[in-house]
C-alpha cells in the first residue's frame, strides 16, 4: 500500500511542478504556435536556412548579423555595423566582415552563432520568464516564426532590450 502512496505523491508532485513551470512563462500560447511553425519550416528546409539578427540604438547605431545554418549546424556568419552621421544623416558603414565555418567566432561583434533551435530554447528558458521588474515582448512576424523576443527591465532608459530581434528567416 505504501508503494502506491509514493507513486501517487510522485505523480501529484510532477504535475504540480509542470504546472508551475508553465505559469512561469509569458506568451506561452504564442510561443507554442511559433515553435510549431519553426518545426514545420525546419522540416521543409532540411534544417538549412539563414536568419538576420538585428540591433538598433536611439543614437543611430545599428547592426545586422546573418547566421547561415546547414544540416542544423552554423556554417557562416556575416556582420555589418552602421551609424548615422548626425550632420548629413548619411548612413556610414563602420565595420563589416564574414566568417566561414573555419573562422566562426573569430570576431567579438555580432549576434552569437546560434541555430534557431538554440534561439527558441533561450526564448523559453530565459527571455520569456515572468519577471516582476521587467516588460516582456514576443512577436512572430516571420511567417509565424520568432521575430522579436526579450524583455526590458523597468526604469531602464536607453538600449535596454535583452533578447533577439530577427529581421528575416529564409531557406537556403
Amino acid at each position: 500500500m505504501k508503494k502506491y502512496h509514493y507513486i501517487l505523491i510522485l505523480l501529484i508532485t510532477g504535475t504540480f511542478l509542470a504546472a508551475c513551470k508553465k505559469d512561469n512563462m509569458v506568451y506561452q500560447s504564442d510561443y507554442t504556435k511559433s515553435y510549431q511553425a519553426w518545426l514545420n519550416f525546419k522540416a521543409s528546409t532540411s534544417n538549412a536556412y539563414r536568419y538576420q539578427a538585428n540591433t538598433a540604438s536611439w543614437t543611430g547605431y545599428s547592426s545586422q548579423t546573418i547566421i547561415t545554418v546547414q544540416n542544423g549546424e552554423v556554417v557562416k556568419r556575416s556582420y555589418v555595423a552602421k551609424n548615422i552621421d548626425q550632420k548629413t544623416h548619411a548612413v556610414i558603414v563602420l565595420k563589416e566582415w564574414i566568417e566561414d565555418k573555419a573562422s566562426l567566432n573569430t570576431h567579438q561583434e555580432g549576434a552569437a552563432t546560434k541555430t534557431l533551435d538554440e534561439v527558441y530554447l533561450m526564448a523559453k528558458n530565459e527571455w520569456l520568464l515572468k519577471r516582476k521588474d521587467a516588460e516582456t515582448y514576443f512577436e512572430a512576424k516571420n511567417n509565424g516564426m520568432i521575430s522579436s523576443c526579450g524583455y526590458v527591465e523597468n526604469g531602464c532608459q536607453d538600449d535596454c532590450f535583452t533578447g533577439i530581434s530577427i529581421g528575416f528567416i529564409e531557406k537556403l
